[in-house]
């Protein structure tokens, strides 16, 4: 066989040695019973018990190198199983690709440093290699925007793609496995390297109001003036300019883009990184926001609701497929935040469905996570609300 293949199942079984069972027979039929070089494992804290011994019991079946973590909700096979017990596997056969899972704590973030030959050296890839990457980090353990940045300063050609781990409520209750060893604090990873490359997509779910402005005064992430006025003033007169419908979004579901393509002369959906509102200091009057702001920066408010994050999914996938000329990638992975699925849509599968609906078949796993990771403008960042989407092809296809 000269080309990779993918597969993807999902268990909703109780018992895991059951869903297990399920899955990996459910592969090995995909797959035609070869040998797999990755498989990729999600499980629900229903799963717990049995975190330590997932690993060898996959491994069993289907060989390969084994990585995943503990997910709130899990993704595969064309399901989206939440509030229940759920177990999904992806697995591929990757011939041509070296698969590379890694473990790091914080400590040994510290240890590399900023030396790219000390992180080409841990990681066991080095940055001419073009690695791919795919990273489950412990959000209670694990500084994601300094992993982020160090990697985008390392691998500034590799893409980054991946998601939280979830469903435990406290340090050391999330699970992270790779290369079969199971770790409760850091981040794994996969570097890939060789006939393989991952597209990222980064749906965020919003759609921007009123007009961009410059930040004229700021200090850190607080925001003084947008074009010479206080911010206060500014959100003032864009709600009485909105409609019955936006001032209630405006109550819960109000953000800030940042203009990530600033020699744009028109922005759209794409073009921002989209954060966080904190609030309003008010001694200060300044604006919080979620990341860190200069002067000068193109800014917009924005607003989430079910229809605009339906309709920036599908516009996403809809230009990925006609930017690829109809050809379909031979696997994805689905790293989808947890205030997403079926408590926003209002159903099962929103997410899954839209995928299937423009790209068909392709078998597609993951996980609801606490924070998403994806690139926006060749940046990457670590998001919330999101769905980030990694798309697996071999090169030139």
């Amino acid at each position: 066989m000269t080309n990779a293949r993918w597969a993807s199942s999902v268990s909703d079984a109780a018992d895991i040695a059951d869903a297990v069972a399920q899955t990996v027979s459910d592969i090995r039929r995909q797959l035609g019973g070869d040998q797999c070089d990755v498989v990729i494992a999600f499980a629900s804290p229903h799963h717990a018990a049995h975190y330590q011994s997932i690993p060898a019991f996959v491994q069993e079946g289907l060989g390969g190198q084994f990585f995943g973590c503990s997910g709130g909700g899990v993704i595969g096979g064309g399901r989206e199983v939440e509030a229940r017990p759920g177990f999904s596997l992806s697995a591929a056969v990757l011939p041509r690709v070296k698969v590379l899972p890694f473990h790091l704590t914080d400590a040994d973030l510290a240890a590399l440093g900023a030396r790219a030959e000390r992180w080409e050296e841990r990681l066991g890839v080095e940055a001419a290699e073009d690695p791919q990457f795919v990273l489950l980090p412990d959000p209670f353990s694990c500084d994601v925007e300094h992993l982020l940045s160090m990697l985008d300063q390392i691998y500034p050609c590799s893409p980054k793609i991946g998601g939280l781990a979830s469903g435990a409520r406290k340090a050391g209750g999330n699970a992270l496995w790779a290369g079969g060893a199971m770790h409760s604090e850091g981040v794994v990873g996969l570097a890939l390297v060789g006939d393989l490359v991952i597209d990222t997509l980064v749906a965020q779910g919003c759609r921007p109001v009123g007009e961009p402005m410059f930040v004229t005064r700021c200090h850190d992430n607080r925001i003084y003036e947008l074009d010479g006025r206080p911010p206060l003033d500014v959100l003032r007169e864009l709600y009485e300019r909105c409609d019955e419908d936006d001032r209630l979004l405006m109550q819960h579901s109000l953000f800030l883009g940042l203009v990530m393509a600033p020699s744009r002369q028109n922005y759209g959906r794409g073009d921002f990184l989209v954060r966080n509102i904190f609030g309003i200091d008010a001694e200060s009057g300044a604006l919080a926001i979620g990341a860190a702001v200069k002067e000068n920066e193109v800014v917009q408010f924005h607003l989430r609701d079910v229809i605009t994050s339906a309709e920036d999914l599908s516009e996403l996938l809809q230009r990925y497929r006609l930017d690829h000329d109809g050809a379909e990638p031979q696997g994805s992975l689905l790293f989808s935040c947890l205030g997403r699925g079926k408590g926003f849509y209002g159903r099962a599968d929103h997410d899954t469905d839209a995928f299937r609906a423009f790209l068909g078949q392709v078998p597609l796993g993951g996980f609801f996570c606490n924070g998403e990771i994806g690139a926006v403008h060749g940046t990457t960042f670590l998001h919330g609300y999101t769905s980030s989407f990694g798309l697996f092809r071999q090169k030139g296809r």
